[in-house]
Protein backbone atom coordinates (compact mmCIF):
# COMPACT_ATOMS: atom_id res chain seq x y z
CA UNK A 1 0.00 0.00 0.00
CA UNK A 2 2.85 1.82 1.29
CA UNK A 3 4.65 1.34 -2.04
CA UNK A 4 1.24 2.10 -4.42
CA UNK A 5 0.92 5.64 -2.52
CA UNK A 6 4.64 6.58 -3.16
CA UNK A 7 4.26 5.73 -6.71
CA UNK A 8 1.35 7.81 -7.14
CA UNK A 9 2.71 10.80 -5.11
CA UNK A 10 5.61 10.92 -7.81
CA UNK A 11 3.37 10.52 -10.95
CA UNK A 12 1.50 13.65 -9.38
CA UNK A 13 4.54 15.55 -8.96
CA UNK A 14 5.88 14.50 -12.63
CA UNK A 15 2.57 15.89 -14.31
CA UNK A 16 2.97 19.13 -12.41
CA UNK A 17 6.67 20.22 -13.71
CA UNK A 18 5.02 19.44 -17.33
CA UNK A 19 3.51 22.97 -17.83
CA UNK A 20 6.45 24.37 -16.40
CA UNK A 21 8.44 22.87 -18.88
CA UNK A 22 6.33 23.53 -21.39
CA UNK A 23 6.04 27.51 -20.87
CA UNK A 24 9.44 28.38 -21.00
CA UNK A 25 9.88 31.82 -22.16
CA UNK A 26 11.32 31.91 -25.77
CA UNK A 27 14.44 34.31 -26.06
CA UNK A 28 13.86 37.25 -27.49
CA UNK A 29 15.12 38.28 -30.97
CA UNK A 30 17.65 39.58 -32.07
CA UNK A 31 17.87 43.69 -33.20
CA UNK A 32 19.02 42.05 -36.92
CA UNK A 33 15.97 39.66 -36.51
CA UNK A 34 13.63 42.33 -36.02
CA UNK A 35 14.73 44.67 -38.84
CA UNK A 36 14.06 41.34 -41.09
CA UNK A 37 10.44 40.59 -39.41
CA UNK A 38 9.79 44.83 -40.23
CA UNK A 39 11.34 44.87 -43.68
CA UNK A 40 9.06 41.56 -44.43
CA UNK A 41 5.59 43.49 -42.95
CA UNK A 42 6.65 46.37 -45.14
CA UNK A 43 7.19 44.12 -48.11
CA UNK A 44 3.36 43.07 -47.41
CA UNK A 45 1.95 46.81 -47.11
CA UNK A 46 1.73 45.91 -43.68
CA UNK A 47 3.16 49.37 -42.59
CA UNK A 48 1.90 49.81 -39.15
CA UNK A 49 3.34 46.20 -38.01
CA UNK A 50 6.14 47.50 -39.93
CA UNK A 51 7.07 50.86 -37.86
CA UNK A 52 6.12 48.57 -34.52
CA UNK A 53 8.86 46.41 -35.40
CA UNK A 54 11.41 48.65 -36.78
CA UNK A 55 10.74 51.26 -33.66
CA UNK A 56 12.08 48.02 -30.91
CA UNK A 57 14.85 47.88 -33.18
CA UNK A 58 15.75 51.42 -32.64
CA UNK A 59 14.75 51.16 -29.24
CA UNK A 60 17.11 48.11 -28.62
CA UNK A 61 20.07 50.56 -29.25
CA UNK A 62 21.50 48.64 -32.17
CA UNK A 63 25.01 49.11 -34.33
CA UNK A 64 24.11 52.60 -36.25
CA UNK A 65 23.86 51.05 -39.91
CA UNK A 66 20.96 48.88 -38.78
CA UNK A 67 19.62 51.90 -36.49
CA UNK A 68 19.63 53.81 -39.48
CA UNK A 69 17.91 51.76 -41.58
CA UNK A 70 15.04 51.05 -39.04
CA UNK A 71 14.58 55.02 -38.81
CA UNK A 72 14.37 55.65 -42.74
CA UNK A 73 11.84 52.48 -42.75
CA UNK A 74 9.59 54.34 -39.94
CA UNK A 75 9.41 57.44 -42.22
CA UNK A 76 9.01 55.46 -45.32
CA UNK A 77 6.33 53.39 -43.64
CA UNK A 78 4.47 56.65 -42.30
CA UNK A 79 4.81 57.88 -46.01
CA UNK A 80 3.36 54.76 -47.80
CA UNK A 81 0.57 54.59 -45.13
CA UNK A 82 -0.52 58.16 -46.01
CA UNK A 83 0.22 59.84 -42.58
CA UNK A 84 2.17 62.31 -43.87
CA UNK A 85 2.59 64.73 -40.68
CA UNK A 86 4.46 61.35 -38.93
CA UNK A 87 6.51 61.41 -42.33
CA UNK A 88 7.34 65.11 -42.24
CA UNK A 89 8.83 64.41 -38.60
CA UNK A 90 10.56 61.15 -39.00
CA UNK A 91 12.25 62.24 -42.15
CA UNK A 92 13.13 65.27 -40.42
CA UNK A 93 14.52 63.37 -37.20
CA UNK A 94 16.55 61.42 -39.76
CA UNK A 95 18.19 64.19 -41.09
CA UNK A 96 19.09 65.51 -38.15
CA UNK A 97 20.48 62.86 -36.72
CA UNK A 98 22.33 61.90 -39.94
CA UNK A 99 23.09 65.25 -41.83
CA UNK A 100 26.11 63.33 -43.92
CA UNK A 101 24.24 59.74 -44.72
CA UNK A 102 23.51 58.85 -48.53
CA UNK A 103 19.92 58.71 -47.89
CA UNK A 104 20.01 62.84 -46.42
CA UNK A 105 18.79 63.71 -49.64
CA UNK A 106 16.19 61.61 -50.27
CA UNK A 107 14.83 61.83 -46.65
CA UNK A 108 14.69 66.08 -47.61
CA UNK A 109 12.65 65.12 -50.46
CA UNK A 110 9.94 63.16 -49.16
CA UNK A 111 9.70 65.75 -45.93
CA UNK A 112 8.76 67.79 -48.55
CA UNK A 113 6.46 66.15 -50.66
CA UNK A 114 5.10 65.15 -47.10
CA UNK A 115 4.16 68.84 -46.34
CA UNK A 116 3.04 69.14 -49.94
CA UNK A 117 0.98 65.87 -49.40
CA UNK A 118 -1.06 67.85 -46.99
CA UNK A 119 -2.11 70.89 -48.97
CA UNK A 120 -6.03 71.17 -49.43
CA UNK A 121 -6.60 73.93 -51.18
CA UNK A 122 -6.39 77.63 -51.64
CA UNK A 123 -9.41 78.23 -49.85
CA UNK A 124 -7.68 77.07 -46.72
CA UNK A 125 -4.90 77.39 -44.17
CA UNK A 126 -1.40 77.84 -46.51
CA UNK A 127 0.77 76.55 -43.86
CA UNK A 128 1.56 72.73 -45.54
CA UNK A 129 1.92 75.27 -48.98
CA UNK A 130 4.85 77.31 -47.17
CA UNK A 131 6.64 74.23 -45.31
CA UNK A 132 6.34 72.40 -48.59
CA UNK A 133 7.74 75.45 -50.57
CA UNK A 134 10.80 76.00 -48.31
CA UNK A 135 11.72 72.42 -48.25
CA UNK A 136 11.48 72.15 -51.85
CA UNK A 137 13.41 75.48 -52.16
CA UNK A 138 16.65 74.11 -49.41
CA UNK A 139 16.56 71.28 -51.45
CA UNK A 140 17.13 72.68 -54.77
CA UNK A 141 20.19 74.99 -52.71
CA UNK A 142 21.53 72.00 -51.49
CA UNK A 143 21.60 69.44 -54.47
CA UNK A 144 21.77 71.30 -57.54
CA UNK A 145 22.61 68.14 -59.27
CA UNK A 146 19.98 66.11 -57.97
CA UNK A 147 17.94 63.43 -60.30
CA UNK A 148 15.09 64.65 -58.01
CA UNK A 149 15.97 68.50 -59.09
CA UNK A 150 12.84 68.45 -62.03
CA UNK A 151 10.52 67.30 -60.06
CA UNK A 152 11.32 69.62 -57.42
CA UNK A 153 11.33 72.67 -59.66
CA UNK A 154 7.63 71.68 -60.62
CA UNK A 155 6.85 71.39 -57.10
CA UNK A 156 8.34 74.59 -56.32
CA UNK A 157 6.39 76.35 -59.37
CA UNK A 158 3.14 74.84 -58.10
CA UNK A 159 3.41 76.14 -54.73
CA UNK A 160 4.36 79.76 -55.73
CA UNK A 161 1.22 79.38 -58.04
CA UNK A 162 -1.17 78.16 -54.90
CA UNK A 163 0.27 80.70 -52.62
CA UNK A 164 -0.47 83.46 -55.66
CA UNK A 165 -4.08 81.87 -55.87
CA UNK A 166 -4.37 82.02 -51.95
CA UNK A 167 -3.67 85.76 -52.29
CA UNK A 168 -6.25 86.79 -55.15
CA UNK A 169 -9.04 84.17 -53.54
CA UNK A 170 -8.46 86.47 -50.41
CA UNK A 171 -8.55 89.88 -52.09
CA UNK A 172 -10.99 89.15 -54.44
CA UNK A 173 -13.84 88.34 -51.01
CA UNK A 174 -12.40 91.67 -49.73
CA UNK A 175 -13.05 93.82 -52.99
CA UNK A 176 -16.97 91.77 -52.88
CA UNK A 177 -17.35 92.90 -49.31
CA UNK A 178 -16.41 96.53 -50.46
CA UNK A 179 -13.18 96.50 -48.38
CA UNK A 180 -11.33 97.81 -51.09
CA UNK A 181 -8.27 98.82 -49.59
CA UNK A 182 -7.27 95.52 -48.13
CA UNK A 183 -8.31 94.09 -51.59
CA UNK A 184 -5.54 96.56 -53.42
CA UNK A 185 -2.82 95.06 -50.65
CA UNK A 186 -4.20 91.67 -51.60
CA UNK A 187 -3.95 92.12 -55.26
CA UNK A 188 -0.55 93.70 -55.03
CA UNK A 189 1.32 91.24 -52.66
CA UNK A 190 0.52 88.99 -54.87
CA UNK A 191 1.90 90.71 -57.68
CA UNK A 192 5.11 91.83 -56.06
CA UNK A 193 6.19 88.49 -53.95
CA UNK A 194 4.79 85.74 -57.31
CA UNK A 195 5.52 88.39 -60.25
CA UNK A 196 6.09 84.43 -61.88
CA UNK A 197 2.58 83.44 -62.00
CA UNK A 198 0.95 82.89 -65.07
CA UNK A 199 -3.12 84.03 -63.66
CA UNK A 200 -1.81 87.71 -63.18
CA UNK A 201 -4.22 89.20 -65.68
CA UNK A 202 -7.07 88.30 -62.87
CA UNK A 203 -5.16 90.10 -60.50
CA UNK A 204 -4.65 92.78 -62.95
CA UNK A 205 -8.48 93.50 -63.60
CA UNK A 206 -9.58 93.08 -59.87
CA UNK A 207 -6.67 95.87 -59.11
CA UNK A 208 -7.50 98.25 -61.80
CA UNK A 209 -11.62 97.62 -60.08
CA UNK A 210 -10.54 98.05 -56.53
CA UNK A 211 -8.23 101.64 -57.88
CA UNK A 212 -11.41 102.56 -59.37
CA UNK A 213 -13.36 102.10 -56.11
CA UNK A 214 -11.06 104.29 -54.21
CA UNK A 215 -10.68 106.96 -56.67
CA UNK A 216 -7.23 106.42 -58.09
CA UNK A 217 -7.88 106.42 -62.16
CA UNK A 218 -4.31 107.04 -63.01
CA UNK A 219 -3.54 103.27 -60.92
CA UNK A 220 -6.37 101.85 -62.48
CA UNK A 221 -5.30 102.77 -66.00
CA UNK A 222 -1.71 101.69 -65.50
CA UNK A 223 -2.76 98.23 -64.39
CA UNK A 224 -5.42 97.49 -66.98
CA UNK A 225 -3.12 98.93 -69.59
CA UNK A 226 -0.34 96.12 -68.61
CA UNK A 227 -3.28 93.79 -68.62
CA UNK A 228 -4.09 94.95 -72.61
CA UNK A 229 -0.39 94.58 -72.80
CA UNK A 230 0.84 91.25 -71.46
CA UNK A 231 -2.20 89.00 -72.19
CA UNK A 232 -3.85 89.79 -75.16
CA UNK A 233 -5.57 86.32 -75.23
CA UNK A 234 -7.05 87.35 -71.68
CA UNK A 235 -10.44 86.38 -71.16
CA UNK A 236 -11.43 89.66 -69.26
CA UNK A 237 -9.63 91.63 -72.17
CA UNK A 238 -13.25 92.86 -72.96
CA UNK A 239 -13.44 93.79 -69.22
CA UNK A 240 -10.06 95.58 -69.03
CA UNK A 241 -11.15 97.66 -72.06
CA UNK A 242 -14.49 98.81 -70.85
CA UNK A 243 -12.99 100.07 -67.85
CA UNK A 244 -9.86 101.87 -69.77
CA UNK A 245 -12.95 103.59 -72.54
CA UNK A 246 -14.21 105.27 -69.07
CA UNK A 247 -13.77 109.00 -68.64
CA UNK A 248 -12.27 109.92 -65.47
Amino acid sequence: MKLLMYGLTLLMLSLALLPGCASTPKAEKSAAELYQDGELAFKKSSYERAIELWKQVRESFPEPELASKAEIGIANSYFLNGDFIEAAAAYEDFRKLHPAHDLAQFALYRQALSSYNLITGIDTDQTPTKSALALFESFARQYSRSEYLPKVQEKIADCRGKLAQYEIYVGRFYYRTDYYIAAIGRFEKALLDFPDYTGHDETLLYLGRSYLETKQPEKMQTVLGRLVREYPSSKYLGDARSLLARKP
